[in-house]
């Protein structure tokens, strides 16, 4: 049985909560590697909807969850979300939930750092969810981040208090904010630390006996490869490394662990916040999608935008994360549109490129080539079988990967967990 590693091959927001779900119930555990709460996964279970941001979706089936050292971890926002799931009905317990000791902490100068900066940028907003992310990997990367482990003992980190204020006291004088108040601070970290300790352990160390035991290990990426810092569309990215190969560095494990990659990929193209989006719609087509596919951020709220499939973006992130199958979701959005239009290519200056430039000035003027199908009559919505869907439905998922060039393992026809065509088994290939 192979592991399975899950990632958005798009700019997040692509349904990988549903398809976490689904797997998550034949894995023996489930992995959060990078990000923080600004994830947004959905999970529809029978009659009960589930919103996670910081927890890994096997939670909600049972299945052991871990958080790796990828994270960054909010306490706060942590036990608020245990706490919201705790009163659905949902068991969280040390048996089923560890957190990496040698996970940084979101602090509360962290998401005040973010929203100053965010204020004073103007149009140069990035369109960060406000919530002390980036700020948070910058002190992890500047060797002055809190840890989890550090919970343990408040009483000896002057020295590394020191550090923090010195770089955040700096900011906050250049915003015209007081200095960082230490003993507040270490006060609430004093109150909030037992609750986070009792999940604390090296992750890594259980992580490897689970694997050694024969276990199925669900590896679950946040957000998309087109917010990776490295290979997204920078500098409107994430803070953090979303592809494939993230998950061995933020979890403990070797590469050889991450198994069938697993790309999740939207019918159509979404994007939330700033930043460059070749086949943006701003039209009534545009506004269709957005309303079928009930386009809205499960963080933030804000309305997604909206266009048409880019197979020149997902084959780029499939390349670049070494992509085994995607599982391709919101099919059903695409039902009765007379014409569906994929993007195979762009101009830029007279040229025609096969691959998004990285430089932003570039990645705004491309213009997308279009290749124009036939759409569909009828619905796929509910379908479980290649022999639900219209012949014409069939096609464009057919020819969605012969242009990303990698192949289709899942089909997700609703929000429903059961409403999945299954192509190729991520767990056995």
């Amino acid at each position: 049985m192979a592991n399975v590693t899950v990632i958005g091959a798009q700019w997040g927001d692509e349904g990988k909560g549903k398809i976490v779900d689904w797997l998550a119930s034949r894995a023996d555990a489930v992995v959060r590697f990078q990000g923080g709460h600004n994830a947004g996964h959905t999970l529809v279970v029978g009659d009960q909807v589930y919103k996670l941001s910081l927890l890994p979706s096997g939670i909600v089936t049972g299945t052991l969850s871990i958080i790796g050292n990828g994270v960054v971890l909010d306490p706060w926002a942590l036990k608020a979300e245990i706490e919201k799931l705790e009163g659905q009905g949902v068991s969280i317990t040390t048996e089923n939930f560890a957190i990496a000791d040698n996970c940084p902490l979101i602090l509360p100068v962290h998401r005040e750092l973010d929203g100053l900066r965010e204020a004073a940028a103007g149009a140069g907003k990035i369109g960060t969810t406000g919530r002390g992310i980036g700020p948070a990997y910058e002190d992890k990367v500047g060797r002055r981040a809190i840890r989890v482990c550090d919970l343990a003992h408040l009483d000896t980190l002057d020295s590394q208090f020191d550090r923090l204020c010195a770089h955040h006291d700096a900011l906050r004088a250049g915003f015209g904010q007081p200095p960082v108040d230490r003993e507040a601070l270490r006060a609430e970290l004093a109150e909030i630390a037992p609750y986070v300790l009792q999940y604390a352990q090296p992750v890594w160390k259980r992580l490897n006996t689970v694997r050694k035991a024969g276990a199925r290990i669900l590896f679950e990426g946040a957000q998309g490869v087109l917010l990776d810092v490295d290979h997204g569309t920078y500098p409107f990215v994430t803070s953090s490394n979303t592809v494939s190969g993230t998950a061995a560095s933020g979890s403990g494990l070797g590469p050889s662990a991450t198994g069938f990659v697993l790309g999740i990929v939207k019918a159509y193209t979404t994007r939330v916040g700033s930043g460059p989006f070749p086949t943006e719609l701003e039209d009534a087509v545009g506004q269709r999608l957005g309303e079928r596919g009930h386009e809205f951020g499960t963080v933030t709220g804000r309305k997604r935008r909206c266009g048409w499939f880019d197979a020149v973006l997902v084959r780029q992130s499939c390349a670049i994360s070494g992509v085994t199958g995607i599982a391709l979701t919101k099919v059903d959005v695409l039902d009765g549109f007379e014409k569906v239009r994929i993007c195979t290519g762009y101009r830029l200056n007279g040229k025609v490129l096969d691959y998004f430039p990285s430089h932003a000035a570039d990645q705004a003027a491309v213009e997308p080539i279009y290749e124009e199908m036939d759409g569909w009559e009828g619905t796929t919505a509910g379908a479980r079988s290649w022999a639900d869907l219209p012949a014409q439905a069939i096609k464009y998922i057919q020819r969605v990967q012969e242009l990303i060039e990698t192949p289709v393992a899942l089909v997700s026809t609703s929000p429903e967990r059961e409403d999945t065509i299954l192509v190729r088994d991520p767990f056995v290939d």
